[in-house]
């Protein structure tokens, strides 16, 4: 539904159970393409026996950007959420979603040590790929020499960081760095970094899931925009 909504890449063909149920606003929003009415196995045998609910989209795959012709288009303080050794595909899928949900313009990540952007996480983000500008980079470190030198805050987070996530900037183009849960933001990026933040924890627990710290830091970031 939402790839249809949003048209960010292509669609080509809708297939539809002949018995489905509740498919009419999909079919509505898929009104200038071909709609195919299938049995259960044909969907079944076209999905490998996946979770299909009734209902496939044929469409483009998700795209990629490169970051300089992201950075060409002009933004008013633009947030870009960095991911450093992301790599499970559920907590990508997951950060891209509350990036959609906070106001967050792109997810950036690297080629080596990053999920794939493959069906699970297209699945956990629950549609927000179709919301968010995904950027894939060949170098993490130099990606973010670029992204200073055109001007953005670029903040780390680290459960050791001198400041607090409120401390984050509420003017000006910020880049956020997630990293991964086992090893966090790498060194050799922290030392790209203007800023080293850090998540109030307190009690047993002394960490969080990576994408849930995407989600904290991101919630305050949209609070923090709130007060301007």
């Amino acid at each position: 539904m939402e790839c249809l909504r949003a048209g960010k890449r292509t669609a080509r063909k809708l297939f539809v159970l002949r018995s489905g149920e509740g498919l009419d606003r999909i079919r509505s929003l898929a009104s200038d393409i071909p709609v195919k009415e299938c049995q259960r196995g044909e969907l079944d045998r076209m999905t490998k026996n996946a979770v299909h609910q009734g209902v496939i989209l044929e469409c483009d795959p998700v795209p990629l950007l490169r970051l300089d012709k992201w950075l060409d288009v002009e933004r008013k303080d633009p947030l870009l959420v960095v991911l450093d050794g992301i790599e499970d595909p559920q907590n990508l899928g997951a950060i891209v979603r509350s990036a959609a949900a906070f106001g967050a313009n792109g997810v950036l990540f690297g080629q080596d040590r990053s999920a794939p952007v493959s069906a699970v996480a297209v699945k956990a983000a629950a549609g927000a790929m179709e919301y968010v500008d995904l950027i894939e980079v060949k170098n993490l470190a130099r990606a973010m020499d670029t992204l200073r030198d055109s001007g953005f805050t670029v903040a780390a987070l680290d459960g050791h960081g001198e400041q607090m996530i409120w401390d984050m900037p509420s003017e000006g183009p910020l880049a956020l760095i997630i990293g991964s849960e086992g090893k966090g933001v790498r060194k050799m990026i922290k030392r790209s970094a203007d800023m080293i933040l850090r998540i109030p924890i307190e009690g047993p627990i002394s960490s969080l899931n990576a994408s849930v710290s995407a989600a904290v830091a991101l919630a305050e970031w949209k609070r923090i925009k709130m007060q301007d």
